[in-house]
């Protein structure tokens, strides 16, 4: 297992192993997306427990592409001194942070943007109330979003950016022909249907320079009928390393996938674990880049198999980390039990409330 442990190189980024905490909305930013101290703690004791690689919630690029309630967002000038000093308490804990940047797209939340959401199609059935397809003037502004808050990111110490391309968000939607029904340059092929995420990412690239590490995460495929497919997802991927990219981390499936959702319920079996690594090893064979792989890693063997095995360059967990923020320290100090994560999705729901996410099972066995 000491793969796992190795000290590794992601462009200009030093990492002290090959554990990610994905990307995790944790509900505990201000109404305006500002960092809290609920949130700094958060991170911080992420670090302080061994996680190599810190990705932060997904933080909104535009108003309009807020996803949920208490969504930390990076939309604007007056967010950067409260990103600042999260990332200074990640760094003092001897942290890496890189920033997710996201638009929701359909799944925005009206309630809290007041707007109808923007969407790269619309058509019937997409939604039971308004939706804005976006114009050849949208996607540029979207672009410049993306640059803007890229720039934000980079200004607040962060140590890298992850634009978010996965689970049925903006760009995910450009991605998948199930949402992608235009008849422009944006629509169609895959190459088409990649290019506002490639052009983001070479505007990206160009605004933060070489050095400064971009990432994506996306679908492999998204596990519906008409959607994303494995062969054109990894084509997408030769296109995004092309624009830029330095790593790509790899999920799967829409927010609404129900048992093919990202975050799969009842993974209590080695068998269960990693069940995105076809697209992960697929990945591996067409690309130069590192590969991230995220979904349903429960265990240090499985994880070093995957790793050893050519699957994975970095392995992603997110529910893990959330009942035990320190369960990477635990893995390398000897104690190599599976993850306490019984992958039962109440986390969610206190976050949903406006309480944060934490462990709900964990907090009911310390009252019981």
């Amino acid at each position: 297992m000491t793969d796992l442990f190795d000290t590794t190189q992601i462009n200009s980024m030093t990492l002290a192993n090959r554990f990610v905490r994905s990307a995790t909305w944790e509900g505990m930013a201000a109404d305006d997306g500002a960092v809290t101290p609920r949130l700094t703690d958060i991170v911080t004791n992420l670090a302080a427990g061994g996680v190599g690689l810190i990705i932060s919630g997904h933080s909104y690029v535009l108003p309009e592409g807020q996803a949920g309630p208490k969504q930390m967002g990076i939309y604007k000038d007056d967010l950067i001194d409260g990103l600042t000093s999260m990332t200074d308490a990640v760094h003092k804990a001897d942290g890496k942070m890189v920033a997710q940047l996201a638009h929701a797209g359909t799944f925005a939340a009206e309630t809290l943007t007041r707007t109808p959401p923007h969407v790269v199609s619309v058509y019937d059935k997409l939604a039971k109330t308004p939706r804005h397809e976006l114009t050849l003037s949208d996607i540029e502004n979207l672009v410049s979003a993306y640059v803007r808050a890229a720039e934000r990111a980079k200004e607040a110490g962060f140590d890298g950016v992850q634009i978010h391309a996965a689970h049925g968000y903006l760009f995910s939607q450009f991605l998948s022909p199930v949402y992608n029904r235009r008849q422009d340059a944006y629509g169609g092929s895959i190459e088409n249907r990649s290019r506002a995420l490639c052009d983001t990412v070479a505007a990206v690239r160009k605004a933060v320079g070489t050095d400064f590490p971009v990432l994506v995460k996306i679908n492999a495929q998204d596990d519906v009928d008409g959607g994303l497919t494995l062969e054109d997802s990894v084509a997408a991927a030769r296109l995004l390393a092309q624009a830029g990219i330095d790593a790509i981390e790899v999920s799967g499936g829409f927010l609404t996938s129900k048992t093919l959702s990202p975050s799969r319920m009842g993974i209590n079996k080695p068998e269960k674990e990693a069940y995105f690594e076809q697209g992960a090893a697929a990945y591996k064979q067409a690309l130069d880049i590192p590969v991230i792989l995220v979904g349903g890693i429960r265990s240090l063997e499985k994880a070093g198999e995957l790793v050893a095995g050519g699957v994975t360059d970095y392995i992603s967990m997110c529910r893990p980390l959330i009942r035990e923020p320190g369960l990477i320290n635990r893995w390398r100090s000897g104690d190599t039990r599976p993850a306490l994560c019984s992958s039962d999705n109440l986390c969610f729901r206190p976050a949903f409330k406006g309480e944060g996410i934490y462990c709900v099972t964990a907090q009911r066995e310390i009252t019981e």
